[in-house]
């Protein structure tokens, strides 16, 4: 299931995105301070290249590329 970013409070939209940008396996020596990190996430989902999933089952959130979600979901 899609949630659209708006339907998020701002703080844990922010602490979704830290989370995922520092994630171990994302930096890949990338010394990029956080906040540049966290502001090219913020404007992927602004662009619409970005997405947020939520996991029925185990009640999880993530972020994703759009091209990298079922078409299906795409199309509620």
């Amino acid at each position: 299931m899609l949630i659209p970013q708006e339907m998020l409070e701002a703080d844990t939209l922010t602490r979704l995105i830290e989370d995922f940008v520092t994630r171990d396996g994302t930096d890949n020596g990338d010394e990029t301070p956080l906040e540049t990190r966290v502001a090219r996430v913020r404007r992927a989902l602004d662009k619409g290249e970005a997405v947020i999933v939520f996991d029925v089952e185990s009640e999880q959130c993530q972020l994703a590329m759009k091209r990298d979600v079922p078409k299906e979901w795409l199309e509620d």
